[in-house]
């Protein structure tokens, strides 16, 4: 088993970070997990990918937001 981890290329998907060894960022796991969709169909959905890349990209999320660094929420208008 490799252990993947999340890395960024310029050259790679404009330098978004990726799932290493694929073109899978970790914006589109997020994207895909919140609205609904599993671990099962994200791996069935992408092949190269695997429960270990998930997990890093949670991982390199959960750390993203950690940094001591503002972040607007636009109101919600009603």
């Amino acid at each position: 088993m490799t252990q993947q981890t999340i890395v960024s290329n310029p050259k790679i998907m404009m330098g978004k970070p990726v799932v290493s060894g694929t073109r899978i960022t970790v914006e589109l796991i997020l994207e895909k997990l919140s609205h609904g969709e599993s671990f099962e169909g994200l791996l069935n959905s992408h092949p190269r990918l695997t429960r270990e890349g998930i997990l890093a990209a949670l991982n390199f999320a959960r750390e993203a937001l950690r940094a001591d660094v503002i972040y607007p929420i636009a109101e919600s208008i009603q």
